[in-house]
């Protein structure tokens, strides 16, 4: 079955929600966004959450030395890098690393075959962002692509239309920020509806 990360934790409360409802992994943003946290909130949080539940910390373009420093502090277990990073950065870490594109055409998957990773996230291209905009790409760029690795699809997820989603790409895992959020929080009702969608 697909798995669901729910990305943009700032709470406690919302990384229960993403446990009670199922979610396989939540993720913490340590780069400029509305929904970045510091490392002292990432770790009073994770110290509270089950080792079966991934904790991946998502980057862009950070020096090793801080990311290192971040994964000691907080107990992060997995790596989302959002940026530039090069194929032998993403080689360079002893945790499981996901890489993410920024889809805009066909163009934007001449790279992905460089990056040997745990997994390959595909998320929307929207200028002046690197994620997080709650819009979709053009999933038909998808259907003769072949990662030869495992797909994360992200960008513009939600619960109408994440099963949708899942029966034309069957990704690996799916990433959901803004489409389980309310008033740009979290929102329990939606969370229990986005991964009730993907396990049926």
């Amino acid at each position: 079955m697909t798995k669901v990360k729910i990305c943009g934790m700032r709470s406690l409360q919302d990384a229960q929600w993403a446990i009670a409802s199922g979610a396989w992994a939540v993720g913490f943003v340590f780069a400029s966004s509305p929904r970045q946290v510091t490392v002292d909130e990432a770790a009073s949080i994770i110290r509270e959450l089950p080792p079966s539940l991934h904790k991946v910390g998502v980057f862009v373009d950070m020096n090793m030395e801080l990311v290192n420093n971040i994964v000691s502090d907080t107990g992060i277990d997995m790596l989302q890098f959002h940026g530039q990073e090069s194929p032998e950065y993403c080689q360079e870490w002893h945790l499981p690393v996901i890489k993410s594109f920024r889809i805009r055409d066909e163009n934007s998957l001449t790279e992905v075959e460089k990056y040997q990773v745990f997994a390959h996230l595909f998320d929307t291209y929207s200028p002046g962002s690197v994620g997080g905009t709650g819009k979709i790409f053009d999933w038909r760029l998808l259907d003769n692509f072949q990662s030869g690795l495992r797909i994360v699809l992200a960008g513009g997820l939600n619960p109408s239309n994440v099963a949708g989603a899942i029966r034309r790409i069957k990704p690996y895992a799916v990433d959901v920020s803004s489409g389980v959020e309310s008033s740009g929080r979290k929102d329990q009702r939606l969370i229990n509806e986005f991964i009730g969608q993907v396990q049926q």
